[in-house]
């Protein structure tokens, strides 16, 4: 080898090395930053003809276990589709209140039960006559808050479907974008990791919303489609369309058009099925709370208000009553009609004719509703009569519960067994789910940048430095003594 094969040999050494030095500073720079993939460099043999002429520097490449993120991000999906559920859930369960809670519907419930007593001992007892009022009215309200629980959790679905939508849209935009500026800087010979980090941690960004997986492409791209098939971004971005409601009422639904389904590019796509093409993150979650999970809680809170309803308005109970006129507990202050169930836990009112503060009289509970005079003081056979119908046990028409007759009592129990099994099981899929998605997590970052192999490849790379410029020193050497003769 000639001189100046040796000292060009020598220079594409020292190249390499310090490039190699820059990517490992990259590396132990970057080991805590989210989404960062660990570079190495890759080198081949040059040549001129036969003859070895050093070191050529052919790229940077990123390592990175596409399998292990597709995992990760299809846990996340899930983490983020069961942790939905299991706070809706949990806020429900509040809103009606356990057994342990300081107010409850069962507190309620009991107080007015125990108001009911007292006033049988003492019907002559306007303070006590007051006491069945107030009570009556929490047990109401405390119906009416739940359900209004309800339709803001559906609110707040809506909301978050739109705003999940918006990000979706954004982010596949973008990262359509920066897959033609990865392509543009391959072709251009150019290193394109750092605009790969970001297009991972865009990726990443709506992992939680729906189940991804990225598939490879020619020219450094990736496509991305759901787990049940549905194309995300393959050379295009797909758009996911979807309209706000705003306000969300317990009549509206897909069904009847008043609330908005979800499309994409155009076309509709189902919400509902376990099999759908969104399903598994928190976007089908939204959907699910919105038009299944919290539509399933208004019926049965319906279903409770109209067994409170009807329990108070039966025939013969009170006599004072005209036929159709309201009893204790009122659909807004009317007469409940069947077919009007819906929504009925926010409409659920106490009688004003029972209620000085709207024009009635608290000696109606004790004289009937219809009563158009003070009756005798010492009657408490009305009275003792609501205590009855609260206790005696009847089938409930509506809501889904179980077969079979019960209490008030009960029923109010059973709604609140269901929603905090439902809870329960919730959270343990949550759980299950926090706990994959962490335990890929850190696989995901056990192989990613180890600062102490960094360091030791920092070492080595010190090392080929120092020989490369030894050997150009020894080369110059060489050149000045040739000058020198």
């Amino acid at each position: 080898m000639s001189i100046s094969g040796s000292l060009s040999s020598a220079l594409s050494g020292l190249t390499a090395a310090s490039k190699a030095a820059e990517v490992v500073s990259s590396n132990i720079a970057n080991a805590t930053t989210e989404g960062y993939a660990r570079r190495e460099v890759l080198t081949v043999a040059r040549s001129v003809g036969a003859n070895g002429n050093g070191v050529r520097v052919i790229g940077v490449q990123r390592q990175t276990d596409v399998a292990l993120l597709n995992d990760r991000r299809i846990a996340e999906a899930s983490q983020g589709n069961q942790d939905l559920r299991a706070s809706f859930l949990k806020g429900l369960e509040e809103a009606i209140g356990t057994p342990d809670s300081a107010i409850s519907l069962g507190t309620r419930l009991s107080d007015f039960d125990t108001a009911l007593l007292e006033a049988v001992s003492r019907p002559d007892s306007e303070a006590r006559l007051t006491n069945v009022l107030d009570t009556a009215k929490a047990l109401a309200d405390h119906i009416s808050r739940a359900a209004e629980t309800v339709q803001a959790a559906r609110a707040s679905a809506d909301d978050g479907i739109e705003a999940q939508v918006r990000q979706l849209n954004t982010a596949l935009s973008r990262i359509a974008e920066l897959n033609g500026q990865i392509r543009t800087s391959l072709s251009g010979a150019h290193d394109p990791s750092a605009l790969m980090d970001q297009r991972q941690q865009l990726i990443d960004s709506i992992s939680g919303i729906l189940p991804i997986r990225e598939v490879a492409r020619d020219s450094g791209q990736v496509a991305l489609f759901t787990t049940n098939g549905a194309t995300l971004l393959d050379g295009k971005a797909a758009v996911f369309g979807f309209s706000p409601a705003g306000i969300v009422t317990a009549d509206m639904s897909i069904t009847n058009g008043t609330l908005s389904g979800l499309t994409l590019n155009g076309r509709a796509v189902a919400t509902d099925r376990a099999e759908g093409p969104i399903a598994g993150g928190s976007l089908a979650a939204s959907f699910a709370l919105r038009d299944d999970l919290a539509v399933e809680a208004q019926t049965k809170l319906d279903a409770l208000a109209r067994d409170l309803v009807e329990r108070f308005s039966a025939s013969g109970l009170d006599p004072t009553r005209s036929s159709g006129d309201a009893g204790l507990f009122t659909d807004g202050g009317t007469t409940f009609q069947a077919a009007n169930e819906k929504g009925l836990a926010q409409r659920l009112a106490v009688n004003a004719a029972a209620d000085p503060g709207r024009g009635g009289a608290v000696t109606r509970l004790r004289d009937g509703m219809g009563a158009t005079t003070p009756g005798p003081t010492g009657n408490s056979t009305l009275l003792n009569a609501l205590h009855t119908t609260l206790t005696t046990t009847r089938i409930p028409v509506s809501g889904g519960f179980s077969s079979g007759a019960r209490s008030f009592a009960t029923l109010q129990a059973d709604l609140l067994s269901s929603v905090s099994g439902k809870r329960l099981g919730a959270q343990s899929e949550a759980s299950y789910a926090a706990a994959r998605s962490d335990a890929l997590k850190s696989q995901g970052l056990a192989g990613g940048v180890d600062t102490d192999q960094e360091l030791q490849s920092l070492l080595l790379i010190e090392q080929a430095y120092t020989a490369n410029a030894k050997v150009m020193q020894t080369i110059g050497q060489m050149v000045d003594t040739l000058l020198g003769i």
